[in-house]
């Protein structure tokens, strides 16, 4: 019973029927969030502090937090109190848990991370704050400048609290880029101006108004406009400045000089911005504006130190980080002699690196790129700790799903891309090329086409085949008028219609002929092509109708039009499941209903509080309807008797696309113009018809036709092509079907994020032949029998892959010089150990590790794991093959799983097991050795070590059933079946437990306990008698069910003729 003794730390083992009277939980569950990506329109958007680092994107701030135990950055938070642009974010100096934020809406907030709220506002400042920082020398004073300034000195609280002007920074010749309070003396500040120049402030000192203009600036109207500002923070006086085209100088504030101008090693470099290394005196790092290469500098060299190319575009902003504490090894380092006897072990000099006089100290910096990026960068390992490559930094107008697959999620954004991205990883897989302006819509060809139709504000309409990564048609019959919408036919791929604020509908093939140009009487928002009729069309107008047309005739007036919206109508969606049954979306804040066959509205649906936008049809459900609205919100509604279900409050502006895919039904994908997209799963709105599947109901009662589910009362039914197919192959097999149809079933309703890698794992369990698994098995997390074959496989074709290295260093100091030449002597005289010793000390390992081996093969050993130390202590990856070669695989898992690299831990673990690592029998004074078997038994405890490791850092990450993952691919099905009753996974712990059998078993009746008791606390949205069945069944199929079936009878809150029923069942 360890699953039992697992998870008793998590729930309860009391009776909680009585949690029948609680509230109904919302029911709309957020499964995946995609981050915007930083802004590139302000410059101080990117701040750090302690261990947290946050950057803004154009709507909001995300705040990420240093996770101690697994020592890696994770997003803690995001603020979205600001509706319009921010410009600027400062941290307290004084306050880790407190930063401050100006938006172009005139406003300065001060939030605290924290308490996750807002504690001061400022609004209607005299201009906007276009700058904005702390003061060092106050605790609770915020200044901002707008860009001619004056410098506003905002105090939060006390008795002095209300806005200032600095007394003497105003009146300025040239806008403000920029400004820097210093650090260490009281009140001095500096601003960086557009024309080149610097203004200088301090108490007691005169006033410096642009001075220090880069000297062939001098005497002219040119403007090189100050990009990066910062105090030398060890000097009073000193100050790094860099301009646009002019590069960076080092200058005094005192005597107005500049010390020294850094030479750039190409003339089109460009600086975008910069920052001091903390604990490294007199170095600093740049990122280019062109390309994303960082430089690393020092004050005493006018030339760059070390450059490191980290990505195609070009930097937005960086800021350095003191890098994470990593959890220490308990090694024992050698005595520090002051000299090597012949006997001592020479203590070894740090490892040089690339460039010996001017090492990078550890330190991460956050890098903020021109395309949205956001990375964390290690500069003392030279790796990245994470990248998001990609983000959307503007306004997502619209998302859709691959037709032929529903883990390609296409996005449409203000920023002028359209991207793709995996859903199961949240990365991007493609984006468009160049920048089409503003794009409002998209559409996908249908099938497996791979091309992408998209509509923007200015330059027509356009398709992007991705596969040949290049725009391959353009339209431009709507001239510079927006395209509000483009549609391509589900039914003919030859067909495509675009709507335009010039009043046109147009139906055209996508080759470029015209079919038709439907006129109305002002501007066309929406258009959808009908699921069930090919030739018709149905459209949104600003004229507050919707109209239905029919392409195969020649006449260009509408079949239909229908009236009842009091302002604008936008998005029209025909329902996939009802013939003739349409919605549309309105600025009055409606959703109607309308039937085509019956010419009338049948539903209105009102609770929006402002217009809508997003219309999204379920594809199974034939009444359930999700809208999104400019209020924020998204609601899902019963279109029977126009109820709302549910409303969804998360996203922190307009939301304006909604998507599903046919073959996930449940999961959907929405857009806003806070610069997200976000995953949804719906399942949990139907949770009586998952538990009808898992119950073994009759097919009646899992799947029905269109006109008996949109009855009043039924609770729902299936009725789409998806479910219908399962229905059919299900039918088709011989023998007992359960185990297909449980997982067919999960596939469908489950969202993603590891519901099918755990399926493929349960397959392998079950001996599936490996030849039937799926093509990305090897992306997920596999099943240890597999793991080093796949690895082993990946690994030869990267060998066909050229690297190039890259070397350098600088001339060895005499003392070296002495110490080699006495190590030659040794080596001639045949004092092998000696001369050993003297290569560690002059920190020559390399040489010392190939001539070791000639005194003995243990002193090479015991050689190899003091260099293994070594580069542990100093975290250096080339501690790999040293561990490997000495067979110290306990170290190497461990080094990896201390610095969060769980998965290199997993996979050296298994390939000990597998007995791909040699380990070193080393004799023992009485001449046994250790065996081997003991090996492989201290070898499994470490792969399970490090399953249980990566397992719980998915599920400390929200990722309960990759976490079941882990231990299923390690045979342990009893923490798997663990993990996915902690994370409440209960309807998929039932399949997978009922697939896996007798071992699964008593978590298995573990999961049917909990769930039936979901069943009695069932939100009545679709009312229904059945539940109290529905949890008596499930209770059935748990052996010893009688003290269950009794607590249910006690508890149920029905009538006393439903409590007889109930008690005779």
């Amino acid at each position: 019973m360890a699953w039992m003794t697992y998870i008793s730390h998590w729930f309860e083992q009391d009776d909680c029927y009585e949690g029948l009277q609680r509230a109904n939980m919302s029911q709309v569950r957020q499964v995946g969030l995609l981050a915007a990506g930083c802004q590139p329109w302000n410059k101080d958007v990117c701040v750090a502090n302690g261990d947290r680092f946050a950057y803004c994107a154009t709507l909001a701030i995300y705040i990420y937090q240093l996770d101690h135990r697994y020592n890696e950055f994770k997003l803690h938070a995001i603020m979205s109190e600001h509706k319009k642009t921010i410009t600027a974010i400062s941290w307290c100096p004084h306050n880790p848990d407190l930063f401050a934020s100006g938006s172009t809406d005139n406003l300065v907030i001060i939030w605290n991370v924290a308490e996750q709220k807002v504690i001061a506002k400022l609004d209607n400042t005299k201009g906007t704050p276009a700058s904005l920082s702390w003061c060092w020398n106050a605790d609770d004073t915020v200044a901002f400048a707008s860009q001619r300034g004056p410098l506003f000195l905002w105090t939060i609280s006390g008795p002095d609290s209300g806005v200032t002007v600095h007394k003497e920074a105003h009146s300025f010749l040239s806008d403000i880029c920029i400004f820097r309070w210093h650090t260490q003396k009281k009140g001095k500040v500096v601003f960086g101006h557009i024309d080149g120049s610097l203004s200088i402030f301090q108490p007691g000192s005169k006033s410096q108004k642009h001075v220090l203009r880069p000297e062939s600036l001098e005497g002219t109207d040119e403007e090189d406009p100050v990009t990066a500002l910062e105090w030398d923070p060890l000097s009073t006086d000193y100050l790094l400045v860099a301009n646009l085209h002019r590069g960076i100088r080092l200058v005094d504030s005192e005597s107005l000089c500049c010390i020294t101008t850094f030479n750039f090693p190409s003339a089109v470099a460009s600086v975008q911005c910069l920052a001091w290394v903390p604990g490294a005196p007199g170095m600093f790092i740049t990122g280019d504006s062109q390309v994303g290469v960082l430089r690393v500098w020092n004050v005493s060299r006018a030339t760059p130190v070390d450059n490191f190319k980290l990505k195609k575009t070009g930097f937005h902003c960086l800021h350095v980080l003191n890098s994470p504490p990593r959890k220490k090894f308990s090694i024992q380092s050698p005595t520090k002699n002051h000299y090597t006897s012949s006997t001592s072990e020479a203590v070894p000099p740090p490892t040089l690196t690339q460039n010996q006089a001017f090492s990078v100290p550890p330190g991460h910096a956050v890098c903020c790129f021109l395309d949205g990026g956001v990375g964390l960068y290690d500069m003392g390992a030279k790796k990245w700790d994470f990248l998001r490559d990609l983000g959307h930094v503007e306004t997502i107008f619209d998302c859709k799903f691959k037709p032929d697959d529903p883990n390609l999620l296409a996005t449409a954004s203000f920023d002028g891309t359209i991207k793709v991205w995996d859903i199961n990883t949240l990365t991007a897989v493609y984006t468009s090329p160049g920048n089409e302006g503003v794009i409002y819509s998209l559409s996908w060809a249908p099938g497996d086409l791979n091309c992408i139709a998209g509509a923007t504000s200015q330059n027509g309409a356009f398709i992007w085949d991705i596969k040949k990564g290049k725009i391959v048609q353009r339209f431009n019959e709507h001239g510079k008028n927006g395209i509000f919408c483009i549609a391509w036919s589900h039914k003919d791929s030859k067909r495509l219609a675009t709507c335009s604020g010039d009043g046109y509908c147009i139906i055209r093939t996508v080759d470029g002929k015209v079919l038709h140009k439907y006129k109305h009487p002002a501007a066309v928002f929406g258009c959808d092509w009908s699921q069930n009729n090919r030739d018709m069309i149905a459209t949104g107008c600003e004229d507050k109708n919707v109209r239905v047309y029919y392409v195969a005739t020649s006449s260009e007036q509408p079949l239909k039009v229908f009236s009842g919206h009091t302002e604008k109508v936008f998005h029209v969606r025909w329902s996939p499941l009802r013939e003739g049954i349409l919605c549309s979306g309105s600025d009055d804040g409606s959703v109607r209903i309308w039937d085509y066959t019956k010419d009338a509205c049948i539903n209105v649906l009102r609770g929006h509080t402002a217009p809508v936008r997003g219309l999204m049809w379920n594809t199974e459900i034939p009444y359930l309807l999700i809208s999104g609205s400019w209020d924020y919100t998204i609601k899902v509604w019963d279109t029977r008797e126009g109820a709302c279900l549910d409303t969804v409050y998360d996203h922190g502006a307009d939301v304006y696309g909604l998507t599903c895919h046919p073959r996930r039904p449940f999961t959907m994908a929405s857009c806003s113009r806070d610069s997200t997209v976000r995953l949804w799963s719906l399942t949990p709105l139907i949770t009586p018809l998952q538990i009808n599947i898992l119950a073994d109901r009759s097919w009646e009662e899992i799947i029905g036709n269109t006109d008996c589910a949109v009855e009043q009362g039924m609770p729902p039914l299936l009725c789409g092509k998806v479910s219908r197919d399962i229905k059919q192959e299900i039918e088709k097999l011989s023998g007992n079907p359960r185990v297909k149809k449980l997982r067919w079933f999960s596939e469908c309703l489950s969202p993603p994020g590891g519901s099918d890698n755990l399926w493929d794992l349960v397959a392998v369990i079950k001996g599936q032949d490996d030849s039937l698994l799926p093509q990305n098995y090897c992306k997920g997390i596999m099943h240890l029998k597999h793991l080093i074959t796949f690895r082993t496989s990946e690994a030869q074709e990267l060998t066909t892959v050229k690297m190039s290295k890259f070397g350098g260093g600088i001339g060895v100091p005499t003392k070296e010089e002495r110490l080699k030449e006495a190590a030659e002597i040794h080596l001639r005289l045949g004092q092998i150990r000696r001369y050993c010793e003297l290569m560690v000390e002059l920190g020559e390992w390399d040489k010392a590790l190939s001539v070791a081996p000639g005194v003995s093969v243990k002193y090479w050993k015991k050689l190899m794991q003091r260099r293994a130390d070594q580069l542990i202590q100093e975290d250096k990856d080339d501690v790999i093959p040293y561990c490997i070669a000495t067979g110290d695989v306990k170290k190497l898992v461990h080094f990896f799983m201390s610095r969060g690299q769980l998965k290199e831990a997993l996979l050296v673990a298994q390939a000990a097991c597998e007995g791909n690592m040699q380990t070193f029998h080393v004799s023992t004074p009485k001449g046994s050795s250790y065996s081997d078997d003991i090996y492989k038994e201290d070898f499994n405890e470490l792969l399970q070590e490090a399953c249980r490791e990566l397992a719980e850092w998915y599920f400390q990450d929200g990722r309960a059933v990759l976490a079941a993952c882990c231990h299923l691919a390690v045979d342990n099905i009893e923490l798997a079946m663990a993990y996915l009753i902690r994370g409440n996974e209960l309807e998929l712990a039932v399949c997978v437990g009922t697939v896996l059998g007798e071992l699964a078993g008593p978590a298995t009746h573990y999961a049917l306990e909990l769930l039936a008791r979901k069943c009695m606390m069932i939100p009545t949205c679709f009312p229904s008698t059945g539940y109290r069945n529905l949890a008596a069944d499930l209770l059935l199929m748990t052996p010893d069910s009688e003290l269950q079936l009794v607590k249910l009878c006690a508890f149920y809150p029905g009538c006393i003729e439903e409590i007889n029923d109930l008690h005779e069942k």
